[in-house]
């Protein structure tokens, strides 16, 4: 069987959605399927996810500005390290160099202009500047269609511009699945663009082979706002890889003192997703450490870390084997819902795997049921009053030493979230599709 997937989001890109499609690739491959992925040409990433071995990678370049900034990230990253650009952002080997905090090296006064450039590029093409990626790469698709002839075809959204050419596919009659992270259009759509990316949502909804979603909110969402089959959607979440019992521990990148109560948080902040209950609760304690790993933290909490270093501590971006050992030396990880309570962040399901309590802040949604159901952790209210009477009783469990009596820290809590488990779930589906399309061919 053979797979095309169109992904701009995979290794090396370190963002959520390349490390999902970089496990399931992992898994179809170790089945026997032919994998072949169509992705943008990155240069300069800081740090760089393995691909798994037995698949191809075309590559094709980001388009208009978005190349020139990448290019320009990539020569100023080599003139910091002394390597050579395509060498820029790892060793020899797959190590990460070392980059300031924010996770991406600075950008001198043309890489500024050129970042001002894709913006404006985002006003004019949809859904944002990776529309550009989309144009530049409409007759790399046709080719790898006519030459590798793929079973199926998946796109990885987001961005749109996935969905996109995968419709070009569709509809040169090939069977399709279309990944759908998030609705097409969601709160952070810009208004200009909302029209647009409810038509792409509408006809991939109604026209894909088949759709699958990480939440099931988002497939109730799809199903009602375009009237589809339900039979036409699969559920197939974030996941994590479980710790062999006797793989060595990785030390975390940085130390952690058994005087105070230890919250991590990896992840981003957004205008949906705001840190700022959790911060005054801990602000409210000298007993209580935040420990936050981020690409980009908003500046008033790099303020507050730089005023308050004991409670709050920034570590910039980590990578992803980094950001795991940093989450299984916590005393508690700390998930921030959405507000939107379709979106469910793909960190909480690598929480699942990092066998540490959960602390969810928000709406309490599927992320809440599931942590009270299986005794992971507690949901709360997003207030800093909430927050910090549930820290309080947090410290309680730690100082009598009773993680194990008040949650269940179990390795194999949540098999179905085994990024194997759901790799098997995808094979099954591409593999009915695909028979299902060549029965109808014939």
């Amino acid at each position: 069987m053979r797979i095309l997937l169109i992904a701009y989001e995979f290794p090396p890109g370190p963002s959520p959605q390349s490390l999902r499609w970089a496990r399931l690739t992992r898994e179809l491959v170790s089945r026997g399927v032919q994998v072949r992925v169509l992705s943008v040409q990155r240069d300069g990433e800081p740090v760089r996810l393995p691909v798994p071995s037995g698949l191809v990678v075309d590559r094709t370049p980001p388009g208009a500005a978005s190349g020139l900034l990448a290019h320009i990230r990539s020569a100023h990253a080599s003139e910091r390290t002394g390597e050579s650009p395509d060498m820029a952002g790892s060793r020899a080997g797959g190590e990460p160099l070392p980059v300031a905090p924010g996770g991406t090296p600075p950008l001198n006064w043309k890489g500024r202009l050129v970042e001002r450039m894709n913006r404006i590029a985002g006003l004019f093409t949809f859904p944002d500047h990776f529309g550009q990626w989309e144009l530049a790469t409409r007759l790399r698709l046709r080719q790898l269609l006519d030459d590798f002839q793929p079973d199926v075809v998946i796109s990885s959204h987001e961005p749109a511009t996935t969905l996109m050419l995968g419709r070009l596919a569709r509809e040169r009659g090939f069977a399709w699945i279309a990944d759908l992270g998030d609705p097409v259009e969601s709160g952070y759509t810009p208004a200009r663009w909302r029209r647009r990316a409810r038509s792409l949502e509408a006809w991939t909804c109604v026209h894909a082979s088949h759709v699958t979603v990480t939440t099931e909110a988002t497939k109730q969402l799809l199903v009602t706002r375009h009237g589809a089959d339900p039979r036409r959607f699969s559920v197939l979440p974030q996941g994590y890889d479980p710790r062999a019992p006797d793989s060595p521990v990785r030390a975390p990148p940085a130390d952690f003192s058994p005087a105070l109560l230890e919250l991590v948080y990896t992840g981003s902040f957004y205008a949906f997703r705001r840190p700022a209950s959790l911060v005054n609760a801990v602000l409210q304690r000298k007993d209580v450490r935040l420990t936050v790993a981020c690409r980009t933290p908003p500046e008033w909490l790099r303020e507050i870390a730089d005023s308050h270093p004991g409670q709050v501590r920034l570590l910039g971006f980590l990578g992803h084997a980094e950001s795991v050992s940093l989450q299984q030396a916590s005393d508690v990880l700390v998930n921030i819902a959405n507000d939107d309570p379709v979106q469910v962040p793909g960190k909480v399901f690598e929480y699942l795997g990092a066998s540490r309590p959960i602390l969810h802040i928000g709406a309490c949604g599927a992320v809440g049921s599931l942590l009270r159901d299986r005794g992971r952790g507690m949901s709360v209210a997003d207030s800093a009053e909430a927050v910090g009477a549930a820290i309080e009783e947090l410290w309680r469990i730690k100082a009598t030493d009773a993680w194990h009596r008040s949650f269940d820290l179990d390795n194999d809590l949540f098999p179905e979230y085994r990024w194997s488990s759901i790799g098997g779930r995808l094979f099954e589906l591409v593999s009915s599709i695909a028979a299902g399309e060549s029965s109808r061919r014939t």
